[in-house]
């Protein structure tokens, strides 16, 4: 079923690419799911992070992701995925809501999520200068609110047993990047 996942998100994304770079987008889906399987999480979490992009950003409707991959991936894509029509700053809000009293597994989603997303920008910062945040829906600052927010909420509801590593690689990284 992964290999599945990831050759669905493959053909889904083709032809786009990450922001600040020539990168193929499914090199970011890749490494989330990479990150989740080295934690030994559940097949249905590696899936649904190949597939956490399809519904916001490809042709591909959450009804799609349950007819080929069960409702359980569809369930935690559908909890991860932001409402595109919202503003900005609505959709940051509802994340950081979401993060604080959602199930674990899409916790470990999110948190894999952003913080593969918030090291690819630490990588075009240093290459590239502050130039990179003109790319961005939302300017430092508030990228620096919604990072900060997504730390403050993220344990909420664990058990210390409960929370993988990069959790704490997370809340390092935003520091360095909004320090």
């Amino acid at each position: 079923m992964k290999e599945k996942a990831k050759d669905f998100a493959t053909r889904a994304h083709a032809g786009q690419k990450r922001k600040n770079s020539n990168d193929d987008y499914i090199t970011h889906p890749i490494r989330v799911a990479e990150r989740l399987e080295k934690e030994g999480f559940s097949d249905e979490l590696v899936c649904a992070a190949y597939l956490h992009d399809v519904v916001e950003d490809t042709i591909y409707e959450i009804e799609d992701i349950e007819k080929h991959f069960g409702k359980k991936v569809a369930e935690i894509v559908a909890a991860h995925t932001e409402d595109k029509s919202k503003s900005w700053k609505e959709r940051k809000t509802h994340t950081i809501e979401t993060i604080k009293y959602a199930d674990k597994e899409v916790k470990f989603l999110i948190i894999a999520d952003k913080l593969d997303n918030l090291l690819g920008l630490e990588k075009d910062l240093t290459v590239n200068g502050h130039k990179v945040w003109d790319n961005f829906n939302a300017g430092v600052e508030e990228q620096k609110w919604y990072n900060e927010s997504i730390c403050q909420n993220m344990y909420y509801g664990l058990e210390s047993h409960d929370i993988p590593p990069y959790f704490q690689e997370y809340e390092e990284l935003v520091r360095r990047v909004f320090q």
